[in-house]
């Protein structure tokens, strides 16, 4: 057996409300950062996308420097990692803690030599160093609370701009770079400034919902922008690689693009309206993208030469994903740890977000009926919910659950099961039909035709038969050395896969009520998601401790390991094609969707 990874979906970047999200592109790839990884992603050709996780605490803001080489990539605690992009090793050129406290932005110099790191610290609010050797190249000073934002003018004589909570703007010559003078231009906190490509002018946009313009060279004001101007704070500015238009976004809910030469707006497009629908960043991709983020996470893609929305929305999670369940041969969904649920198309290579009224907190199962490929989910909420065979949005009718759910299952009547603290609860369209509180503690729940196989946490599995009205116990299966924390049934209904929280996996012939074998014990950690291919052959298992592992039933003690499969662990995993030649995709912690081809060898 042997594998390679084919593909990954990227998670979006992480909002806060009332604060800017910084993105940052380099030809036709936006970056951004979401939780701890930082995402390279490729807006013309998705397939391309990368992702670096080498941050221990979240990551902030991340640059790719001019000469497209390195990319900078800061966190909460004040670290800036430089690291390669090209190649795939991602070799770190050198790691700085440049800050006591978050790093809110950077900005690299035009020989990709020097940046400027800004942001919130207890003895300084900015940082100036080399990125080879991290020693100084000057001071930035002049601010008395957190800078928001840094931009560096790429030619000589280089000049330095930061914006901060002080509602001003200090402007700095070098390098070294020293305290040139404080603008005053703004009346509110300064969100962002940004320095033309050209170097001949730099932008900077506020809480007070007003743009100008400024010299390049000498920081003199030019002009500020009054023609049809934003209603709300705005968050980010970026120019065009012409220097000519400048792009903002505010939380008006709108994206305007401006003449900079004119200071007149050229085209304003509306995104939507409410506090999801609020813009807190962009960029300017490539000559024609032109990219704004929603405070939902939605990263909205607008041409210019097109209408009044935007040509392209890209929905994907923000947190962590917790499921995954499959829809078609080549799509599934996969829900997440804010509630949300998404449907990807491997096909397509993109996700959306269901539509409806959804979850409100964690997603903690999602399973697919065999019969009519109805879906049903359940979170920390203590909702059951339905969604739409077509995997597009979520059936108005739920109901609530006696306890929070850990688990679900669907028997081949179409009957709900679902594993809760203290309680099994069965649901047929909604509405409950039966429930039992066992003396154990139920964990999980897999079912194949009418048996149903309930996981404890006394370290047992139990098998039920159901009959369409109750649960009879029919067997008992021992042999975990933890809570059961995951079941599946192979389709053919054979054999039982059963992983635990030690991270040991036992094959349980259900039907004989015996051990098949014990030896698929690699995993270090508990096993969170079980997936079978489709003839029952081979059993994919993914853990907390970042590994996947796919185990022959025919060979019981030969094993695939993807090592590193999920950087802070895996919470899902499902094969969308079975057979000779296997698609997986697994996804956990960083909200990346990865895909792999497995072939299986004679």
């Amino acid at each position: 057996m042997s594998y390679k990874k084919t593909g990954l979906y990227p998670p979006n970047p992480v909002t806060a409300r009332g604060a800017s999200t910084k993105l940052s592109s380099g030809k036709d790839k936006v970056v951004y950062t979401s939780g701890r990884t930082v995402l390279i992603r490729d807006l013309k050709n998705p397939g391309l996308t990368t992702s670096y996780s080498g941050h221990i605490q979240n990551a902030t803001v991340a640059r790719l420097s001019p000469s497209g080489y390195y990319c900078a990539s800061a966190d909460v605690t004040g670290q800036v990692r430089v690291w390669d992009v090209v190649g795939e090793d991602q070799v770190l050129k050198g790691e700085y803690r440049v800050l006591s406290g978050r790093v809110n932005d950077l900005s690299w110099d035009g020989e990709s030599k020097r940046i400027i790191a800004v942001g919130d610290g207890k003895d300084k609010f900015g940082y100036a160093f080399m990125m080879d050797t991290g020693s100084s190249t000057g001071e930035i000073l002049g601010h008395s609370k957190v800078i928001n934002a840094v931009s560096i003018r790429h030619q000589r004589p280089f000049r330095a701009a930061t914006a901060g909570d002080d509602t001003t703007i200090v402007f700095h010559s070098g390098a070294p770079y020293k305290y040139e003078k404080t603008i005053k231009t703004h009346t509110k906190f300064v969100q962002d400034v940004q320095y033309a490509s050209s170097g001949d002018h730099f932008a900077s946009v506020g809480s007070d919902a007003k743009v100008f313009l400024y010299d390049g060279k000498s920081g003199d004001t030019v002009a500020e922008f009054t023609d049809s101007p934003h209603k709300g704070s705005i968050t980010a500015c970026a120019w065009s690689p012409d220097s000519k238009s400048l792009l903002t976004s505010a939380a008006d809910c709108t994206v305007k693009l401006w003449d900079a030469q004119t200071q007149k707006a050229i085209n304003t497009w509306t995104v939507g309206s409410g506090v999801d629908y609020q813009q807190v960043g962009n960029t300017w991709s490539g000559q024609s993208d032109l990219v704004s983020l929603s405070m939902s996470g939605d990263l909205n893609v607008f041409d210019p030469r097109v209408g009044d929305k935007p040509v392209q929305v890209l929905s994907a999670p923000q947190r962590s994903v917790t499921a995954i369940t499959p829809t078609s041969p080549d799509t599934f969904l996969a829900g997440t740890a804010d509630g949300r649920v998404y449907s990807y198309s491997s096909a397509k290579q993109e996700s959306k977000s269901l539509q409806g009224e959804g979850h409100t907190n964690h997603v903690t199962g999602l399973a697919t009926s065999s019969t009519g490929g109805k879906v049903y989910s359940v979170g920390f909420d203590d909702f059951v919910r339905e969604i739409e065979p077509t995997g597009s949005s979520f059936v108005p009718a739920s109901a609530p659950t006696a306890a929070q759910p850990k688990d679900v299952a669907v028997a081949s009547d179409g009957t709900v099961f679902i594993a809760e603290i203290g309680v099994v609860e069965a649901f047929r369209s909604t509405q409950k039909v039966f429930d039992q509180k066992p003396s154990y503690s139920p964990s999980a729940v897999a079912a194949s035709g009418s048996l149903i196989a309930i996981g404890g946490e006394d370290f047992k599995v139990r098998l039920n038969e159901w009959d369409g009205r109750t649960l009879k116990e029919v067997g008992v299966l021992e042999g975990s050395k933890g809570v059961v924390s995951s079941l599946a049934f192979s389709p053919d209904g054979k054999y039982l896969a059963s992983g635990d929280s030690s991270g040991k996996l036992i094959l349980f012939d259900p039907k004989e009520k015996k051990v098949v074998t014990t030896r698929w014990a690699n995993h270090t950690a508990r096993i969170n998601s079980l997936s079978w291919t489709s003839d029952s052959a081979h059993c994919a298992s993914g853990s907390l401790d970042t590994n996947v592992y796919v185990w022959s039933v025919a060979k019981l003690t030969k094993n695939i390991a993807i090592k590193n499969a999920g950087p802070g662990g895996v919470n899902a995993v499902l094969w969308l094609e079975g057979g000779k030649g296997g698609k997986l995709v697994s996804s956990g912690f960083d909200g990346c969707v990865r895909s792999w081809q497995v072939t299986f060898h004679a």
